[in-house]
């Protein structure tokens, strides 16, 4: 009663079964395409932009940019931020971030002038202001980690208090003059002499090295180290395993500390005065580098040696942008647009490569 055409019918299956069999000889070759192509960008997206900035930079000022000179005074700007950054490292490998380095580093440093201003010596007045970073990161510390408040509650408010603080010891006013010993202000212009070479490496270039030494040993040479990434895996999962969470992270956040009384040290020995807003900006800057460092890595964790590369992006692009007179806003606009493009683009290429 019905009609029914075997040989059409013979037809379209041979048909579906040539197009299944196509498509899945396709199949694989597109994600396999699309996963190298995400691969490159979250390993060497990055790279390439340290690349094109230097380059570009290098055209616009070839005379004055890639000389052993300008090399020398980027190596010598960054190396604040390289210590804060670096030591930032260690509290964001644990999954946590600290919002009050930048106060820090300023009351640190008007610490470091009072003592010298009541007639303590430097090895008094650095020990002070040392002291005064590691108690304030170890109350951080203590408050993410026993009192249970979150990092950014808990930092936010400390960054408000050790900023009141510089102010209020200061009296709101930048403390200098002939009370900051002369050995003092002047280390940050001295430097070491490299044999047969009439290079001088400033002590400051050499103070961030040994920073990012330390830390790198400790976090990739040490069985702390591996416990922290633990830790910033799964907190939970590390504390059952057996790792004492709650002191580590109070430990991460004194090291934390101590790397920003360093800084404000470093620029108080810088420009021979200490003022309390002389650490506003390290904040930003140092979590934006660890974030750059970030999206070097391969499994987008923080790791000093990445970090010290988003440093010298920050640091290059500053400095170039300086010698072309660029005003600092463009310079902050610039650096928000790199921090969230190279994340966009790790996060991409995460995305893509699964």
């Amino acid at each position: 009663m019905f009609g029914f055409d075997r040989r059409g019918s013979k037809a379209r299956t041979g048909a579906r079964a040539r197009s299944n069999l196509m498509a899945a000889c396709l199949r694989p070759a597109l994600p396999s395409l699309n996963s190298n192509m995400a691969v490159f960008v979250r390993r060497y997206g990055t790279l390439l932009g340290i690349a094109l900035v230097i380059g570009y930079f290098w055209l616009e000022l070839p005379n004055t940019f890639l000389t052993e000179r300008n090399l020398l005074n980027i190596s010598q700007q960054m190396s604040m931020l390289a210590v804060v950054a670096g030591t930032m490292t260690v509290v964001m490998a644990m999954g946590d971030f600290d919002l009050s380095v930048g106060s820090m580093a300023s009351l640190s440093g008007i610490v470091a002038a009072l003592v010298f201003i009541s007639g303590g010596s430097t090895v008094t007045a650095v020990a002070a202001a040392l002291l005064c970073g590691l108690v304030g990161g170890l109350i951080n510390g203590f408050l993410v980690s026993y009192v249970g408040i979150l990092p950014f509650i808990a930092t936010l408010g400390a960054m408000t208090v050790y900023g009141g603080l510089a102010f209020k010891l200061s009296g709101g006013e930048t403390l200098f003059g002939a009370a900051i010993p002369r050995g003092f202000s002047e280390f940050a212009r001295r430097g070491v002499p490299l044999p047969s070479t009439g290079v001088v490496l400033p002590n400051l270039t050499l103070i961030a090295a040994a920073t990012i030494v330390c830390v790198w040993g400790l976090l990739e040479q040490t069985v702390v180290g591996r416990r922290i990434y633990a830790i910033g895996d799964n907190a939970e999962a590390a504390g059952l395993a057996g790792v004492r969470v709650r002191p580590l992270r109070l430990a991460a956040f004194g090291i934390a500390g101590l790397g920003a009384a360093g800084a404000g040290l470093m620029y108080a020995s810088r420009v021979a005065s200490a003022n309390p807003t002389q650490g506003a900006g390290l904040m930003l800057d140092a979590i934006a580098a660890v974030f750059l460092g970030q999206t070097m890595t391969e499994e987008g964790e923080p790791k000093v040696l990445a970090t010290l590369a988003g440093v010298l992006i920050l640091g290059v692009l500053g400095n170039g942008l300086t010698q072309m007179n660029v005003d600092s806003y463009v310079r902050d606009i610039l650096t928000g647009s790199i921090v969230i493009a190279a994340v966009a683009a790790s996060s991409f290429g995460k995305t893509k490569g699964r």
